[in-house]
């Protein structure tokens, strides 16, 4: 009697899963303190040398806490978008919302001369308001273009356009003010480098409210995960519902691509892992999503420091071989069974 597997079990699993995501992170948090191109001298030496203690305290902490509040974001963000557009491959970088945002950022630095390395939490907040309006710009510009979300295939199509075109008018921006090259070069590969404590209250600023809305809001998206016509005969108020969906959609991709440049594949990976983990509901899938979205970009992020150490990678490289990775393979898995079915 499959109608009589208790939603308390799945309740207990879904703290069970969110609990061990809590906890691997927090070693990842420890462990991320002592990683770095002085290694753990610095805290085995941070109780007594004010040097060390800086290091950790200023650099290490805020870059490995930022990046898991910054890949919180993203796996909220794939997370509704998935459930918004009921498309799997749907994440903040199909539906142009963070090409929006990296325009929207270049046109900041343009304009007001300012520098993604800032610390400055005004700076940062200025950053991902101009990220935000990108964002916005960007999803609305693809919705325009598919003209809503009822066909997958134009929606994705739509989103592949406007991202090539906002990411065509950020690279002439950058042409056309030479002196953000740089900075808007190490923005493109994705960086948590220039991330303080200033741009995790941003972010966390950010983060609690839209995944309380977008929690909130998890009955509707269940409902549209039956269809258009199946959601509006439960009465849903869908028109109002999207446009705050899209307006979460874009505030996190803004907030996340303002502080760290573009990271891809987290937003992607984040809610198909939890679903290969557990079969939930939507409003339980969106908290779970940001939960392994932090815990991916945090794991990503002391990889990337600790590699070539004292060298570092980019961390966006990162997150694209491995997201990529994993994807080929599940693609490759679900071939074989499909195959195997025939």
């Amino acid at each position: 009697m499959s109608a009589a597997v208790p939603g308390g079990a799945v309740q207990r699993r879904t703290y069970l899963i969110g609990l061990c995501l809590l906890l691997v992170a927090a070693v990842f948090l420890l462990v991320g303190a002592g990683v770095g191109s002085t290694g753990f001298d610095s805290v085995l030496h941070a109780r007594h040398d004010p040097v060390a203690w800086q290091i950790i305290w200023d650099i290490r902490l805020p870059r490995t806490l930022g990046a898991w509040v910054a890949g919180g974001l993203l796996g909220l963000a794939g997370a509704v978008a998935q459930g918004l557009f009921r498309n799997p491959l749907a994440d903040p970088y199909l539906l142009g919302s963070a090409s929006g945002a990296a325009l929207g950022v270049a046109v900041a630095l343009a304009l007001f001369g300012v520098s993604p390395f800032a610390t400055a939490f005004l700076v940062r907040l200025g950053l991902t308001g101009a990220a935000f309006a990108g964002a916005v710009g960007g999803v609305l510009l693809t919705l325009l273009l598919a003209k809503g979300v009822l066909h997958t295939l134009r929606l994705l199509l739509a989103g592949v356009i406007v991202g090539v075109v906002l990411g065509a008018a950020r690279d002439l921006v950058s042409l056309a003010v030479p002196d953000i090259l740089q900075a808007m070069q190490a923005f493109m590969l994705g960086s948590t480098g220039f991330v303080g404590w200033a741009s995790c209250g941003v972010m966390v600023a950010v983060l609690l409210p839209t995944l309380a809305i977008a929690w909130a809001l998890g009955r509707v998206l269940d409902g549209l995960a039956l269809g258009e016509a199946t959601a509006a005969s439960l009465g849903l108020p869908l028109a109002a519902v999207r446009a705050v969906l899209v307006g979460v959609l874009a505030l996190v991709t803004g907030a996340a691509v303002a502080q760290t440049g573009l990271i891809a594949f987290v937003g992607l990976a984040a809610p198909h892992l939890v679903r290969s983990m557990i079969k939930t509901t939507h409003g339980r899938l969106v908290v779970l999503s940001a939960l392994m979205g932090g815990l991916l970009l945090m794991v990503a992020d002391v990889l990337a420091r600790w590699m070539i150490a004292p060298q570092e990678l980019p961390v966006g490289v990162l997150t694209a071989v491995l997201g990529g990775s994993y994807l080929l393979w599940l693609m490759h898995r679900r071939g074989s069974r499909g195959s195997g079915s025939l």
